[in-house]
């Protein structure tokens, strides 16, 4: 490539400084291409994601039944490392794909019983109905989905048990200020 003279490049004096621009040598060299069948990667993805769209309703029911075996497991042999990390992955990884598949409040629901797991300092005094309560709306809003009225419904319910579920690690937390200061932090609830 030849070097830039001295006429190409610009410098721009003001009081305290000086900008010096360099014209872009690459310009020369690139030639753009103009092909009615050019590729467009975004419109393969929406493409793909619509094709797989008629799956993720089984997928998330896959999901919600892991999520349902763990509380189950952990409600009959009570908790211990292994039944709390799975617990807590079933519903880490419905808060992840629930907003892509189509579910929402199912992600802030799934985001509010992680906290609770992440914060509580023992899971086994957690009182059970907090938990019964995540798993039995993350299933109801997964399995129910169909009707308008729903959306409202389940973004109130999330709004809810998150306001529950915060609630209670404040109070079980007073004395832990590292787990106060991140529960009392504000987060993003969506509203649907």
């Amino acid at each position: 490539m030849a070097k830039n003279s001295a006429k190409d490049i610009e410098v721009k004096a003001f009081a305290t400084h000086h900008v010096i621009t360099q014209p872009n040598p690459l310009r020369k060299v690139l030639r753009r291409v103009k092909t009615p069948d050019m590729d467009d990667p975004v419109a393969r993805a929406e493409q793909a994601l619509a094709a797989l769209s008629g799956e993720f309703k089984d997928w998330m029911v896959i999901e919600v039944d892991r999520l349902s075996a763990a509380w189950t497991a952990a409600q009959t042999e009570g908790f211990n490392d292994k039944r709390r990390e799975e617990l807590f992955h079933a519903a880490h990884d419905i808060k992840g794909d629930a907003a892509t598949f189509g579910y929402p409040s199912a992600a802030s629901i799934a985001e509010s019983l992680c906290r609770v797991i992440e914060h509580a300092p023992n899971l086994a005094k957690v009182p059970a109905e907090l938990f019964t309560h995540h798993v039995n709306a993350i299933v109801a809003i997964v399995h129910e989905n169909t009707r308008l009225d729903s959306t409202s419904v389940s973004a109130e319910l999330s709004r809810r048990l998150r306001k529950v579920a915060d609630d209670y690690l404040a109070d079980v937390n007073r004395d832990r200020p590292e787990h106060l200061e991140a529960i009392l932090a504000p987060s993003i609830v969506p509203t649907e």
